[in-house]
């Protein structure tokens, strides 16, 4: 029997647009109550409409979720008005290209606190309450970009590693703590944030798919989703080349203009 998300509360960063905005969507469809946290009232506030007007019950709070002082009164914030959180998705995130000449560590930083904090810091928020009841799920938007470090990328990918580590180790601690933890790895989506990207980007998912996508994956509470399976291979398969063609095949794929 598919699992139902009905009646349940469900709180997801990063939902003023792409992924986290399709997710609190569908959520909302199936009647349950999501809490919406971004950094931008705006597009929250336009969501919460939108949810209710579908006939479904929303609250935002504003915070980055790289604070974690924000994080944490956000979260308090949406429980005082939803319930006990019974689902988290951590899913806000950003990329910075990283350079080595000068090394931009500040980017660096700034990536690691909201991609790898700002998921430890939404958990810190809705694990005590889990653990007391004794129930719960917490899932974590990370990337396929977490298995190779990539040129260029090397920082993103760090940060989603962090992310990878983190929840591997939490899921085995949890194992007989009734919370299930997920950790959603996808490929390219459509989404804001990748709407620049200079490059091509095969296999590219609309944010609504990946929603879809995701949520089957949460039904059966996957430890680990990779998706889709054409990039999951062709990352499987980089963990093993060599340097050097790695290196032949992102200079070839920077210089190509994106496809149209």
């Amino acid at each position: 029997m598919a699992r139902s998300f009905a009646n349940q509360v469900a709180v997801i960063t990063g939902a003023s647009s792409g992924i986290g905005w399709e997710l609190a969507r569908l959520l909302a469809a199936e009647g349950c109550k999501v809490g919406l946290i971004a950094r931008r009232r705006e597009p929250l506030e336009a969501l919460v409409q939108q949810v209710g007007q579908a006939g479904g019950m929303a609250a935002l709070a504003t915070a980055d979720v790289g604070d974690r002082d924000q994080t944490l009164a956000a979260v308090r914030e949406i429980s005082a008005r939803l319930g006990p959180v019974d689902l988290l998705i951590a899913n806000a995130g950003f990329g910075i290209t990283t350079q080595v000449d000068p090394l931009n560590s500040l980017d660096i930083a700034a990536m690691m606190r909201v991609n790898f904090l700002g998921v430890v810091y939404a958990i810190e928020a809705v694990l005590p309450e889990m653990l007391r009841r004794g129930r719960g799920h917490l899932a974590a938007v990370s990337s396929l970009a977490a298995y190779k470090g990539m040129p260029g990328k090397m920082g993103y990918c760090a940060s989603k590693a962090a992310v990878n580590a983190f929840l591997e180790g939490l899921r085995i601690q949890l194992h007989s703590r009734g919370i299930a933890v997920t950790t959603i790895c996808p490929g390219f989506v459509r989404t804001p944030l990748t709407a620049d990207n200079p490059y091509p980007m095969p296999w590219l998912l609309e944010a609504d798919d990946a929603a879809r996508r995701i949520l089957r994956a949460l039904r059966s509470r996957r430890k680990v989703y990779n998706f889709p399976w054409q990039m999951t291979l062709v990352t499987r398969v980089a963990r093993w080349l060599p340097d050097w063609l790695v290196a032949r095949g992102v200079r070839r794929l920077s210089a190509e203009p994106p496809a149209s």
